[in-house]
């Protein structure tokens, strides 16, 4: 980490907490992972690959995904309604942080 966002003594401004603030929580990395993988992918799909995650709470998450520009949510006009969801350009290059993380953890694994 930088000095400057060491010394930086609102730490509410700094970068590092912007990413972390669109990242945060027990299943959005894990979304945004299924998504690089498998996109497009859809609702059901998605909790398959996650397992044990509520529909409520992935709803959720996907949602506030999709408001940071994360991922995007495609209708299918048809019946019965197809829903998919993708990561946006802005997304894709979010997951060049995340993939760092999975290297340091093979790494670096206890």
């Amino acid at each position: 980490m930088s000095k400057a966002c060491i010394a930086d003594a609102d730490w509410e401004k700094t970068g590092f907490n912007y990413t972390l603030s669109l990242i945060s929580g027990k299943y959005k990395m894990v979304i945004l992972y299924c998504l690089m993988e498998y996109q497009p992918v859809r609702f059901n799909e998605l909790q398959r690959y996650i397992k044990k995650v509520s529909d409520k709470t992935l709803s959720q998450n996907l949602k506030e995904l999709e408001a940071d520009a994360l991922i995007q949510r495609t209708v299918y006009p048809q019946i019965p309604p197809k829903v998919e969801y993708s990561l946006t350009p802005r997304g894709c290059s979010l997951m060049q942080v995340l993939d760092q993380l999975c290297i340091w953890g093979e790494e670096h694994r206890l």
